[in-house]
């Protein structure tokens, strides 16, 4: 009896991963994860903004990241970053104020040396723009953030810092030699349900030869005080400290050279650094879920989220007084270092 019962048991996990590998290959379980993840957003990530699922089969898959050894990029600017935040000191929300937001990042792109084009979608307009590397077969690097934000909010770190940071990198790296091609991009409407980068994931021809994806959302405030810092449950790691002086680098736990190209080993003098590998693209974490590295982990490209952790740490968050003045210079300067280095190492990787 007990003989048969093993074999019994057998055959059903073997009949239960056939059925599941058929599916699988029919896309209904893609499409089953998809709704699962897209499901979890917030009230404002809705899935209602996904316009059309890309399947695996449609893009070519991204291959495993190597970081042999650190780069260090040219030093960023504290003045030239604090003049970006400053020129975005108005609220981003209807269309004529995220249009002179644009066409500040436009110039700024193209003094700098890029030719900057608009990719527009139903809701809004992205601004793209890329660098083409040494060698076509190392694929490519995104960097963006989304320049937008909610009504009422003037948004210093949310996001006017990840825009300066990224127009930043993209004036010191302009002129870099780098094996992959560095491409940058704006999104819009980030603050309404992740659009801009839905819609910029929803083309396949962004996507082409992408091995990886960086995403800047607020990264300019720090507070010092015992009890500043929240964390959101089910967080798997320990909380490091209850004070908001680090940065967080969240990413898919199947891409930890993503990660660690961000992890500030080699300097004392910037920012600590925090690392999340997050499991299972965040279905247990939601929170975790409600930027714009999201759509890229629903695509099967690696990500990383890196953010001072928003309304975990910062008191203005989405409210009339995210302002310039609130911003951590020394510790906003030392982001934007990070994220210069982390970019240049992970460009230069074959």
């Amino acid at each position: 009896m007990k003989k048969w019962f093993c074999w019994g048991g057998l055959l059903a996990i073997v009949t239960t991963t056939t059925i599941l590998f058929s599916a699988y290959n029919n896309n209904f379980f893609g499409n089953w994860y998809f709704n699962l993840l897209t499901s979890k957003l917030t009230v404002n990530n809705t899935a209602e903004v996904v316009q059309r699922q890309i399947y695996a089969a449609e893009i070519e898959q991204p291959k495993q990241l190597k970081t042999p050894q650190f780069i260090t990029a040219p030093n960023v600017n504290k003045r030239r970053l604090m003049s970006h935040i400053k020129a975005l000191n108005f609220e981003r929300y209807e269309d004529i104020n995220r249009s002179q937001a644009r066409d500040y990042i436009i110039n700024n792109l193209k003094k700098s040396g890029w030719l900057p084009t608009l990719q527009t979608f139903e809701f809004g307009i992205n601004v793209v723009a890329e660098k083409p590397g040494n060698n076509p077969e190392a694929g490519s690097i995104l960097l963006a953030a989304h320049y937008d934000t909610v009504i009422g909010s003037p948004g210093a770190d949310d996001n006017a810092s990840g825009v300066a940071i990224v127009l930043e990198v993209a004036r010191l790296l302009s002129k870099l030699p780098t094996a992959k091609t560095l491409k940058i991009a704006f999104f819009d409407l980030e603050e309404k349900g992740l659009l801009g980068s839905f819609a910029f994931a929803n083309q396949p021809e962004n996507l082409a030869n992408l091995r990886g994806t960086i995403i800047l959302d607020m990264v300019g405030f720090a507070c010092h005080t015992p009890g500043c810092q929240q964390y959101p449950l089910g967080l798997p790691i320990t909380p490091p400290s209850d004070k908001g002086d680090f940065l967080a680098v969240i990413g898919d736990a199947e891409n930890p050279e993503l990660i660690a190209a961000f992890s500030n080993k080699n300097s004392s003098d910037l920012p600590p650094v925090i690392t999340l590998p997050v499991p299972l693209k965040g279905v247990a974490t939601p929170d975790l879920l409600r930027s714009d590295h999201t759509p890229f982990w629903l695509r099967g490209i690696g990500a990383v989220l890196i953010t001072d952790t928003g309304n975990f740490r910062s008191p203005h968050y989405h409210k009339p007084t995210d302002k310039p003045d609130t911003i951590d210079q020394n510790f906003f300067t030392g982001v934007a270092q990070i994220v210069a280095n982390g970019t240049a190492t992970l460009l230069q990787n074959q």
